[in-house]
């Protein structure tokens, strides 16, 4: 894990690889508590005895579901120290390129793209990867804003 103390010493970050987090399994349980959260219940999701016979030949995760595990991911790989907050500003781009079948191992890569100061400060863009074991596609490609307060 790489430490940065606070907004003067992720000032410095720009261009940094951050690294690989570990392997996270994508149970069928998680896409149904997603499912249940969002109340998107798409059959492709939910329904195991209809996907099998899909497309995708069992269930797959929701694209969001996939994103919304950038942020405990990417908690593996760095953290800023001696900030007030961290506030995730938004995103710039995302992708999902493949498809995350139920029971596959997902892991996350990441650089800092770039960062920039503000008063008291500093944003950063992230570009992350999420890779699932056994494909030669990313599941998703997302590019990420986090600001950090002194």
């Amino acid at each position: 894990m790489k430490v940065y103390d606070g907004v003067a010493g992720f000032a410095e970050a720009e261009g940094d690889v951050l690294g690989t987090s570990d392997w996270l399994v994508i149970e069928q349980s998680r896409i149904d508590q997603f499912a249940d959260a969002t109340g998107d219940h798409q059959w492709i999701h939910v329904d195991p005895d209809r996907a099998a016979d899909g497309p995708f030949g069992a269930t797959i995760a929701h694209g969001f579901l996939t994103l919304s595990l950038l942020p405990p991911l990417l908690n593996q790989l760095y953290r800023v120290d001696n900030v007030t907050m961290a506030v995730n500003y938004g995103l710039e781009k995302v992708r999902f390129v493949a498809p995350v079948r139920v029971d596959s191992r997902i892991r996350l890569s990441a650089k800092v793209l770039s960062v920039k100061a503000l008063e008291g400060a500093v944003q950063a863009t992230f570009e992350s990867t999420f890779e699932v074991e056994g494909s030669e596609k990313p599941a998703a490609v997302v590019q990420s804003v986090v600001r950090y307060v002194a």
